[in-house]
């Protein structure tokens, strides 16, 4: 099973967009200061609408691939 597989499964109950509080419930309950620091580096990529930051679950899928890659050659 791929990475992604897997996470798509862990993740089945979120929506496709999730807020900053799902984003940081996904990421093993982080706090949202620190939600809001990946999404502003860049680390984790957003959409923007309004005022309020969106992230499609992809991004986060893609962001635990990356660390999961950085972790095993570390």
């Amino acid at each position: 099973m791929k990475a992604q597989d897997a996470y798509k499964m862990m993740f089945r109950d979120y929506p496709d967009v999730v807020t900053v509080d799902q984003m940081c419930e996904m990421l093993g309950g982080i706090s949202t200061k620190t939600g809001y620091r990946l999404l502003k580096e860049g680390a984790i990529k957003s959409l923007i609408v309004g005022r309020q930051y969106r992230i499609p679950k992809l991004y986060i899928f893609e962001y635990l691939e990356i660390m999961g890659r950085e972790t095993a050659s570390g």
